[in-house]
């Protein structure tokens, strides 16, 4: 079952250009988006955009969306509730210290940070998380998103 919802052709082939962007949105926002492939997706739509079997320009353009739009929530989802965590005594995955180091952490690489994330799996969707509740400076963490959204999507679609 779970190769259903994680094996990039499958994606394609049942749900088409929205399952793409439905995919990059949660990768990239969504903490259970941590299961999905992106790279390998995105790699997979290209060739098959390659054959004709899918739009290679529609593609370009709505997958950078969704990657922002993704990583916008994940933001978003961690400046809302991520304090409301944090704040909770220390646990397994949750501690105070987190967030200081997050802190420091785009204190001292910035937007570097967030473009270069896009590009590894796992670490993609928790730095958005981690700069909302290190409070990050949105401007700075919108530029650098979209910077990387593009970039990420782009070379894998068009390696494809």
């Amino acid at each position: 079952m779970l190769e259903f919802i994680t094996d990039p052709k499958i994606i394609i082939q049942a749900f088409g250009i929205i399952g793409v962007c439905a995919v990059d949105f949660a990768e990239s926002g969504v903490l259970l988006g941590i299961m999905f492939r992106g790279d390998s997706l995105l790699f997979t739509a290209g060739i098959l955009a390659s054959q004709g079997l899918i739009s290679l320009p529609l593609l370009a353009i709505l997958v950078p969306i969704f990657a922002i739009l993704g990583d916008s929530f994940g933001y978003a989802t961690g400046k809302k509730f991520g304090s409301a965590i944090f704040n909770k005594e220390e646990s397994i995955f949750f501690k105070k210290s987190y967030v200081t180091r997050g802190q420091n952490f785009f204190a001292k690489y910035g937007t570097k940070s967030i473009t270069l994330a896009r590009f590894v799996p796992i670490v993609r969707t928790i730095v958005p998380l981690v700069a909302g509740v290190s409070s990050m400076n949105y401007k700075k963490f919108l530029r650098a998103n979209i910077f990387g959204a593009i970039i990420w999507s782009e070379l894998f679609l068009f390696a494809g």
